[in-house]
């Protein structure tokens, strides 16, 4: 009988032990399993802007799959929380956790961004400066700077921009006599080659555009201005590019991206890193695709500034780049650079 007690005892003891096991993971396991964030995303972008599906919801996806549904972007389009120009104090501050931006909108943080957002007449070709921003170090030297604001910096994609007028460019006099919509460098540059640019955020563009506001505008290029209705007011689309820069760029609150588990913050970095080439490739395809549908569609016509017009520009850009150099040291330092990798490749 003792020995039997025993063992009602030791079985007693052992379904006590497992009961309150069981019970410790089933009650750790869903509140570790059910652990989710939220953040907050304020885009520059226009709901209707092509960048805005095509990058900032489908990074959305991305990082909704790959965390299974752990983490969770709240997306808002241009100016529904914050004004353009004021995203990048919020993400810094941490107010909210991501955003989008045109380096132009950080210019009083960040030495580089009259550079990041593309010196005119520099790149030829959009692979030059993807190489310069991801092989020559230019995208981690964006990342440092911005690191000190709290905030992660990547790079969306690089692109060319390219301007939509109203009527023909036939000559020095026709450029000049332009009232443009245009934003960061390129707005300065423009104005100081002769043109009158201004500011106008993408939810008025069109309007501005169609009163005659501004005689035409660059939105990114021919998605950029087909996404905008741009082509519907304005049918000529001007070639060579003003730019090929990094022009689009997602932050992140440094401080939100601390908070989340160590495989997480990776899962975030790589989605952001994978994003860059992406979206640039994807972007040059819908480039001539969109480009095409409008010739076809709304009687676009492609136009190419006159040589001699290119010519006067090309002076003034060179101009603005030893300007932009002087900013600060890191500011120098991406200008030598820079140049140098023009030079190699032929062009200065």
């Amino acid at each position: 009988m003792k020995l039997i007690a025993n063992i009602r005892k030791n079985l007693t003891a052992y379904a006590s032990a497992f009961t309150l096991g069981a019970a410790t993971i089933l009650s750790a396991g869903p509140a570790a399993a059910q652990e989710t964030f939220t953040w907050k995303v304020q885009s520059h972008w226009p709901g209707s802007s092509s960048s805005y599906t095509d990058s900032l919801v489908r990074l959305q996806r991305v990082l909704d799959e790959r965390t299974d549904g752990r983490l969770k972007l709240k997306l808002y389009e241009a100016g529904a929380l914050f004004k353009a120009k004021e995203t990048f104090n919020a993400v810094s501050r941490g107010i909210l956790e991501m955003g989008t931006i045109s380096p132009a909108y950080a210019q009083d943080k960040i030495s580089l961004a009259g550079i990041a957002s593309g010196l005119p007449f520099a790149f030829r070709n959009v692979w030059e400066a993807a190489y310069f921003h991801q092989n020559l170090g230019f995208e981690q030297m964006l990342r440092d700077e911005a690191a000190q604001h709290g905030v992660y910096w990547a790079t969306d994609k690089v692109y060319p921009t390219e301007m939509v007028v109203k009527k023909p460019i036939n000559s020095w006099d026709d450029f000049t006599s332009l009232k443009l919509r245009s934003s960061g460098a390129l707005q300065k540059f423009l104005t100081e080659a002769g043109a009158a640019a201004s500011y106008i955020p993408g939810s008025e563009l069109y309007s501005a555009v169609d009163s005659g506001i501004v005689d035409g505008a660059h939105w990114g290029a021919a998605q950029g201005a087909y996404s905008m209705g741009l082509y519907e007011v304005a049918k000529y689309h001007v070639k060579p590019a003003l730019n090929i820069a990094g022009t689009d760029v997602i932050i992140v609150s440094q401080k939100a991206l601390d908070k989340l588990p160590a495989d997480m913050q990776k899962t975030v970095k790589d989605a952001l890193q994978e994003q860059f080439w992406i979206r640039t490739n994807e972007y040059q395809y819908k480039e001539r695709i969109t480009l095409a549908k409008a010739i076809a569609e709304q009687g676009v016509e492609v136009t190419e500034l006159p040589a001699d017009v290119q010519d006067k520009l090309v002076a003034t850009a060179q101009k603005m780049w030893d300007a932009e150099g002087e900013r600060g040291d890191n500011a120098k330092k991406a200008l030598d650079m820079l140049k140098s990798y023009l030079s190699d490749l032929g062009y200065l």
